[in-house]
């Protein structure tokens, strides 16, 4: 990875903070997008006293600028772009007939959003490197999860949109990884937003039998360096996009009564 620079939104917490370290630890410059200043100096600093590249940027990635000047600092400094993982991302756990819904927007404007305005400025740069453009997305992609509309809407937009990219570039050398890890344990549903907007808090999971970030971060840069085309973790992940192309009707049914067990679930 040496002289690689790859950018990583979403990098100072879990799988982000997670990759940022992969990535720094192997020889590659990283270039670090967060928009909370303290964790992105705390973990930043952390790479650095440990002599690796990293470049952090304050970048909010629901907003245009931000992303365009993300990825400018970026060539300043670097002059090329061989990854961009665009990682940042929030969750929600509402009913969608509670819901208030500037949740839903919020959620577009950071997961779809985010995605769509890091790519667009990324991409000639990307095209000139043969590169690499990485979603990580979710099982919620492939099929809506009760509860959760803003965030399954988000993620199918997601893949619909690095899809159509991979398509319009197939004669450029473009790469595009469209990752799902499954459920993971971070940070993402202690900060998932209910149905008013407010943070949920504490994590209705059992952290304890999730996929670390660490194993989701080792599996995505396999699945850059090998080229793949989609990363579906997890046995139940892959076997819930399997079984919902032959019984969509079943699948529906073991969802929900899944999603129906969560501690304090919505609905029952």
């Amino acid at each position: 990875m040496n002289k690689k620079v790859v950018i990583i939104t979403g990098a100072s917490s879990g799988i982000g903070k997670a990759l940022a370290e992969e990535y720094s630890f192997s020889g590659a410059s990283v270039v670090m997008a967060e928009k909370n200043r303290e964790r992105l100096e705390k973990t930043s600093n952390y790479l650095k006293d440990k002599a690796c590249d990293v470049l952090p940027v304050i970048t909010d990635v629901s907003k245009e600028n931000d992303c365009k000047n993300l990825i400018l600092e970026t060539i300043d400094k670097y002059g090329r772009i061989d990854i961009l993982i665009n990682n940042a991302g929030i969750s929600m756990r509402a009913l969608f007939e509670d819901l208030d819904l500037k949740v839903i927007k919020q959620l577009m404007d950071i997961n779809f959003w985010g995605t769509v305005y890091c790519t667009k400025y990324a991409l000639p740069y990307l095209l000139e490197s043969k590169g690499t453009i990485v979603g990580v997305s979710s099982i919620a992609g492939y099929k809506g999860l009760p509860g959760r509309t803003g965030y399954s809407a988000s993620k199918f937009a997601i893949q619909g949109f690095l899809e159509t990219i991979r398509i319009e570039n197939l004669k450029k050398g473009l790469h595009v990884l469209i990752a799902c890890p499954g459920f993971t344990s971070t940070n993402i549903r202690n900060s998932a937003l209910s149905k008013d907007g407010s943070q949920q808090g504490e994590s209705p999971r059992d952290e304890d039998k999730m996929m670390t970030p660490e194993e989701v971060a080792r599996h995505i840069r396999h699945a850059v360096d090998k080229r793949k085309r989609t990363l579906i973790l997890t046995s139940q992940g892959k076997l819930t996009i399997l079984l919902n192309k032959f019984f969509p009707k079943l699948i529906d049914k073991m969802v929900y009564k899944h999603m129906a067990k969560e501690p304090d679930s919505p609905f029952k």
